[in-house]
């Protein structure tokens, strides 16, 4: 597979998709945070002091999506029609696990929108709770899976936690 970044002179560029087709294109990618007993029964008990977190964290993870073409230097701006953000509380981790899928019709894909979703709704928890421990540990950022494009659909093989399938109203929900 050749790199498309690179001119002829090996100087950065943003891919020319003009004549790509408008294809539904859509991406999951996950993402969590360890965090202590305390922080995590605080964030269950709703008593963190700069409010509701993982509300915040949602509205975090949409605008980082939305705004990841301003982040990234080589992303196109996408018109994004669904960016969705969802936790699983682990108590026995002291785990947030986050999910966020981002849809778009257009010409590239939303890999990089929805990896920056949980990067964004992460750092947000670990923003709002860091009054009460600093010690939080965010990883294991990757793609779940994508549609849509010349690549069609990929499923990363590494999803031991939470397998997505389509469910009604609710998008995703674990099997």
């Amino acid at each position: 597979m050749e790199l498309t970044h690179f001119d002829e002179n090996g100087k950065a560029v943003m891919v020319d998709v003009t004549e790509k087709a408008d294809t539904v294109r859509e991406a999951t990618a996950t993402g969590k945070i360890l965090v202590s007993k305390q922080v995590y029964d605080a964030i269950v008990a709703g008593t963190i002091g700069k409010g509701d977190v993982l509300g915040v964290a949602t509205t975090a993870g949409i605008m980082g999506a939305k705004r990841t073409s301003e982040l990234i230097p080589m992303c196109h701006i996408l018109p994004i029609t669904k960016c969705r953000v969802d936790f699983e509380m682990v108590p026995e981790e002291c785990a947030i696990y986050c999910y966020c899928t981002v849809k778009v019709t257009g010409k590239t894909g939303v890999e990089m929108e929805a990896l920056t979703g949980v990067s964004v709704a992460l750092l947000t928890i670990y923003d709002m709770c860091k009054a009460l421990d600093k010690r939080m540990e965010i990883g294991e950022i990757y793609l779940c899976r994508k549609t849509g494009g010349k690549s069609g659909e990929v499923r990363n093989e590494r999803l031991d936690r939470k397998e997505y399938k389509k469910k009604g109203k609710n998008d995703y929900e674990m099997e």
